[in-house]
């Protein structure tokens, strides 16, 4: 297990003394997310090494961690970050398995394809086209998957490539004002470049005013956006479809619903039970074949109360903040997409009911929210406190798991003491 995170430098010495009986994992970021892959692979004795910009976060700190350590960021320096990446991977006697688990993570390893390094996703043109919402909804258009009525700016952002049928119209930032009303909520086409200069991703604006304050930070920033319709959400109801989509075969998927965020509504997820929803199974992998992207991703939806339908927000090509959710249920991603590129197999022995829990946000959400009613059961709350909820295939956490503490001890460092990790999962 790793016991520190370490310089690049140190990295690579450690890396060299090492000896892999197989193709070791490169995950980062090595946060929530991070740690979540990392245990799904060292499920199956897969070496794991876990690389960030800082030792902030939980996942270098875990017994699923063979080796930690620093990277170049790659929205600093591309360049640096593939150099730091391939450096690592000459060492390992192997091509390492790539896992990137925030968008610039995932990106970088896209565009960059380091030598010596196995991508278990499609190509740097093919995320793209799904990570940027105009193209995404342009291919959703194209099926009739229902996406938030959305108008793309014009004059805000570098001209935009994407010229399908489908896709949102392009209107003046007061035409579109008109036509959605207020409140709406502005996105970029690409989130990360948006939540480096405003902080987020999603923004909702309340007014006239403050609808043209963000569009000059995005004109300032040459950030290309959209105004969106705010939907009517039925709020516990929001889907998405977890899947690893292989370049041939069948996808191995399932639906997880968020039945709880903090706060309520748009938050980051709590609690997500797997479901069976034909409807998003079926339009996510629609979208997903239509765009021709092979690899692990999330296809987020929400249910409108007006349309009575689920609508499509987004499909993000890496595993996220509730990964172990499907791994626990039976349909472990990490490890399908580990093996489509090894010589490693991996086959699903089905998909059964599981519930996921992100204890750090919920215990939150109760403390602070005295209109919440608690979801969970006695036995749920005496098998995480007791720790007999490892035992379980039915029910896991994002961070806590009393056989490997340190990442927890980490997480309250980060979320409740006086250091910072961002990271939006």
């Amino acid at each position: 297990m790793a016991t520190t995170f370490r310089t690049a430098d140190d990295l690579r010495s450690a890396v060299a003394d090492r000896s892999f009986d197989r193709p070791p994992a490169i995950v980062c970021n090595a946060h929530v997310t991070g740690l979540g892959v990392a245990r799904a692979l060292a499920a199956h004795d897969v070496p794991v090494i876990t690389v960030d910009r800082n030792g902030l976060g939980v996942a270098p700190y875990s017994t699923a961690v063979d080796l930690a350590g620093e990277v170049t960021f790659p929205l600093d320096d591309l360049d640096g970050f593939r150099e730091d990446i391939e450096s690592i991977a000459a060492e390992t006697g192997h091509e390492p398995v790539a896992f990137g688990c925030m968008d610039e993570w995932a990106l970088a390893f896209a565009e960059t394809e380091p030598e010596g390094v196995r991508l278990p996703f499609s190509d740097h043109e093919t995320v793209e086209a799904v990570l940027n919402k105009e193209s995404l909804y342009a291919t959703a258009g194209r099926l009739g998957v229902p996406y938030p009525e959305t108008c793309r700016l014009r004059g805000i952002g570098e001209k935009s490539s994407v010229n399908q049928k489908g896709r949102p119209r392009l209107c003046d930032p007061d035409e579109a004002a008109d036509r959605l009303g207020f409140p709406l909520v502005i996105k970029p086409a690409r989130k990360r470049e948006f939540e480096e200069a405003v902080g987020t991703n999603v923004i909702e604006v309340e007014s006239r005013s403050a609808y043209h304050d963000v569009i000059e930070t995005a004109r300032e920033k040459n950030i290309r956006i959209m105004a969106q319709e705010k939907i009517p959400v039925s709020i516990g109801d929001d889907c998405s479809l977890a899947s690893y989509v292989p370049p041939e075969g069948d996808p191995l998927a399932v639906v997880g619903n968020a039945r709880v965020r903090s706060p309520r509504g748009f938050g980051t997820s709590c609690v997500v039970d797997i479901v069976d929803s034909r409807e998003v199974r079926d339009r996510a992998l629609s979208v997903i074949e239509e765009t021709g992207y092979h690899g692990i991703s999330e296809a987020e939806f929400v249910y409108d109360e007006s349309r009575e339908e689920y609508v499509l927000l987004d499909v993000n090509t890496r595993p996220w903040k509730w990964i172990d959710l499907p791994v626990t249920a039976g349909a472990n991603l990490p490890m399908a997409a580990y093996a489509s590129v090894t010589d490693a197999t991996y086959e699903s022995d089905g998909v059964r009911d599981a519930r996921w829990v992100s204890l750090a946000d919920y215990l939150s959400l109760l403390s602070e929210d005295d209109s919440f009613v608690d979801v969970l059961g006695r036995s749920e709350w005496e098998a995480l406190f007791s720790g007999a909820f490892e035992n379980r295939d039915d029910l896991t956490t994002g961070v806590y798991r009393p056989s490997d503490p340190t990442p927890t001890y980490r997480l309250l460092q980060t979320e409740f003491g006086n250091q910072e990790y961002y990271c939006a999962c």
